[in-house]
């Protein structure tokens, strides 16, 4: 399972950059793939672990004083095969030369 999440902490200014930070170092003790994008975080795992993440990251960011998150979380789950962060980028790259030329 692909999970993208994005963490909005609401009342606290306007850059989220330390927030992310706490949250990174987090994913990083778990274990789990990811990968940090500029508008979000994709992990890779099981669901229990990853709903487990998203719920630890909550009290990670209410730890730091903020009262209200606004939590966006994209889910690709696929039960025909196990598709992996690096799968999906590898099946793009190798289509686009179909459209070299």
């Amino acid at each position: 399972m692909i999970v993208e999440v994005s963490f909005v902490p609401i009342g606290d200014g306007t850059s989220l950059s330390r927030y992310v930070a706490k949250v990174i170092k987090n994913i990083e003790k778990s274990g789990l793939e990811y990968q940090l994008t500029p508008m979000g975080t994709i992990i890779e795992g099981e669901w229990n672990e990853i709903s487990a993440l998203i719920g630890y990251s909550h009290n990670l960011i209410f730890e730091m004083g903020v009262e209200r998150i606004i939590t966006n979380i994209k889910i690709d789950y696929r039960i025909d095969k196990k598709s992996s962060l690096q799968d999906k980028i590898d099946s793009v790259k190798n289509k686009m030369v179909e459209f070299d030329g």
